[in-house]
């Protein structure tokens, strides 16, 4: 309303100056009223302009105003949403394709072998015995081999305890087992033919061997022959009693590298089957035992043990069956 006034009111100024200054000229007046017109049309034009910078002012405004997160409403609409499932070719699934094709190695449990070896340097015999039999030697083995009524049977004195392996207490528990071994001896000082007797032992009296005057001499069984591989062996027995101890013998000899072997096989009874629930033990069963260690004996020149055979007892498979 306003602008209709000062529009007015400039076109009665207008008219006014018109009529002042071009008095009488119509021209004049025309062209003051197109200049009317125009200012009318230029008038509008900035107002208008005048309204959207306005309204450009007020949007940029509004846009400056924080805005609500959509994205976090949207993240929140589409979390429960089950993952894609991922191709065979993906990467963190070859790792685990990978550890599953994988073998397992299984461990291997090694056991012992059941039996142990023995080579001896000096004499050159070597034999295997059952691990769980206790070995002797030196000093050990000439102490258990002279504990026996019968030691050895040379003809001659001079043979030397080389070994001896004894049978454990545990083998035949509740029984009247004494002492039960396999031994090895060797006298030097006897020629081929002396190696093939044995000693005819007579009754002594106690002043002579101070042993108790119960003990009776052994038994003689007549030589036999016995062929272990390539090795003729000739062989005896014999059966002493020392009190309650009864103990039956095997000896066999052999002549090889300038000496008289021998190898004796011994199983001792105490005869108290009747004490404590023992049982009397079966001798022959033991001697079985007993003549698998001897079915493993060999002699060989002491230059070839020392190159070949170690000293010290080694563990070993044997080929022959084991000794229980």
């Amino acid at each position: 309303m306003n602008r209709i006034n000062l529009f007015h009111s400039t076109a009665v100024r207008s008219k006014a100056v018109r009529s002042t200054t071009f008095p009488g000229n119509p021209a004049t007046l025309e062209s003051v009223t197109w200049g009317k017109t125009n200012f009318d049309i230029t008038a509008s034009t900035l107002v208008f302009a005048a309204i959207l910078i306005v309204c450009s002012i007020a949007v940029g405004c509004s846009s400056d105003k924080p805005q609500p997160n959509h994205s976090n409403s949207q993240s929140a609409v589409t979390q429960p949403m089950p993952p894609a499932v991922s191709t065979p070719a993906s990467t963190p699934a070859a790792p685990a394709l990978q550890a599953a094709a994988k073998p397992v190695r299984k461990k291997v449990v090694r056991t012992a072998p059941v039996t142990v070896s023995y080579a001896d340097k000096t004499s050159g015999v070597s034999f295997q015995y059952p691990r769980r039999y206790s070995l002797k030697t030196g000093d050990a083995a000439d102490k258990l081999v002279s504990s026996a009524p019968v030691p050895m049977d040379f003809v001659q004195p001079g043979g030397v305890a080389v070994a001896a392996v004894a049978v454990p207490e545990t083998a035949y528990p509740k029984s009247d087992l004494g002492p039960a071994f396999f031994d090895v001896s060797v006298n030097k000082a006897l020629t081929a033919e002396q190696c093939g007797e044995f000693l005819e032992t007579k009754a002594a009296s106690p002043a002579e061997t101070g042993t108790p005057a119960e003990t009776t001499a052994p038994a003689a069984v007549p030589p036999a022959k016995l062929m272990i591989g390539d090795m003729e062996l000739q062989s005896a027995e014999t059966l002493a009693t020392q009190g309650t101890r009864e103990e039956a013998s095997k000896y066999y000899h052999v002549f090889e590298n300038g000496a008289c072997y021998e190898f004796g096989l011994k199983v001792s009874t105490t005869n108290i089957e009747n004490q404590g629930g023992a049982t009397h033990v079966d001798r022959g069963e033991v001697f079985k035992r007993l003549e698998k260690i001897l079915a493993t004996v060999k002699i060989a020149a002491p230059a070839e043990v020392t190159a070949s055979a170690p000293v010290a007892a080694a563990p070993t498979t044997a080929a022959a069956t084991p000794a229980q």
